[in-house]
């Protein structure tokens, strides 16, 4: 009886799973709104100036932000799916997930770039603060810890 129970489970995991993907729709389509407003605020701005041009690229890089965390969603849904749900969903064999260590190593990766857009972003608006240099430095060094557990992982021979 508990076995069956605890094998059924597993099924619980669908709230996760759509949640996740809930999480990365809505932040699809926010990102697109967002793509779609600053392109008619630039139209409709008048001349080009370098003030218009520093409010493009930050907004066009909160939007690439957007859209990263939005395939951490993505893949954290899939993922989870895979690995508690289904794993025979057709994805590309670069996506699939067959442990754990699979989606925390895709998330660790994905994690890294959106770090850097994070900064990217903040050093686009930067008006000559001092802490942009702390700023810099704590995530230079969760993307070097998150380098270091993906280097660390063992690559286990692909079987045939």
């Amino acid at each position: 009886m508990l076995h069956r129970i605890l094998a059924k489970s597993r099924y619980l995991m669908i709230i996760a799973v759509l949640g996740s993907f809930v999480a990365s729709v809505t932040l699809l389509i926010y990102g697109a709104l967002e793509t779609i407003a600053t392109i008619g605020y630039i139209i409709t701005t008048g001349p080009i100036s370098s003030e218009n041009s520093k409010t493009l690229i930050l907004s066009f890089v909160e939007v690439v932000d957007l859209f990263l965390l939005a395939t951490v969603f993505y893949i954290t849904a899939l993922g989870l799916y895979e690995l508690f749900i289904d794993e025979r969903i057709k994805v590309p064999d670069w996506l699939e997930i067959h442990t754990i260590d699979d989606l925390k190593t895709k998330l660790a990766s994905v994690i890294v770039v959106v770090l850097s857009v994070l900064y990217l972003g903040q050093v686009v608006k930067w008006n000559g603060d001092p802490n942009i240099l702390s700023l810099g430095v704590s995530i230079a060094l969760v993307i070097a810890a998150l380098t270091y557990f993906l280097s660390s992982q063992v690559k286990k021979p692909k079987s045939d």
